[in-house]
């Protein structure tokens, strides 16, 4: 029987044609962390979607599915990449707890517009942090750097979606006056 031990982040001494193997490995070290805030992001989606209540439940609760489905999908295209590039995707719980930046989603049981306000400012940096990776991406891989700009572009409209529940004829946002989801949620509770 073989001794299987696994490295960090279980490079193989190959990546892609045309690229170094070690601009394909830190390109796959990218989207690694991707990968992590996709998969905390859909499981903080279906946490939303759950406990989401109020007078407006059905369309936030209905509205978060389809996008639940399309993160699990960039899940999937993220890991596949990773692969390919020659390293061994991570998608073990442990791993996202220990690599992640960010903390926990904070709102749990409440109103529809405290959802939202909070899951705006969860998109809020999810997207500045891909802008940021897909930013060096475009230095190293542009194949990456494509499935990054994809990405952008569907969590963007993500967000619009949600915006479209919090802003008022002016176009102001009530909620964007909180740094925290806590306090994003109950700024837009006071509003509505």
């Amino acid at each position: 029987m073989t001794n299987v031990t696994s490295s960090k982040l279980d490079e193989a001494a190959f990546t892609v044609p045309g690229l170094s193997l070690s601009e394909g490995h830190e390109s796959a070290r990218i989207l690694q962390d991707r990968l992590h805030a996709l998969n905390d992001l859909q499981l903080t989606l279906k946490h939303a979607h759950w406990n989401v209540v109020g007078p407006q439940f059905i369309a936030v609760h209905e509205m978060l599915d389809p996008q639940i489905d399309l993160v699990r999908g960039w899940v999937d295209d993220l890991a596949e990449r990773i692969a390919t590039l020659g390293v061994s995707p991570n998608g073990l719980p442990g791993a996202i707890v220990a690599a992640r930046s960010w903390d926990d989603y904070s709102v749990h049981r409440a109103p529809t517009q405290a959802h939202i306000a909070a899951l705006n400012l969860v998109y809020d940096g999810v997207i500045a942090d891909y802008r940021t990776a897909q930013a060096r991406l475009g230095e190293l891989d542009a194949m990456s750097e494509d499935l990054a700009v994809e990405q952008i572009r569907g969590l963007e409209q993500f967000q619009w979606f949600l915006r479209a529940h919090l802003e008022d004829a002016t176009g102001t946002i009530a909620a964007e006056s909180g740094d925290t989801e806590l306090e994003a949620a109950a700024a837009a509770e006071a509003a509505s």
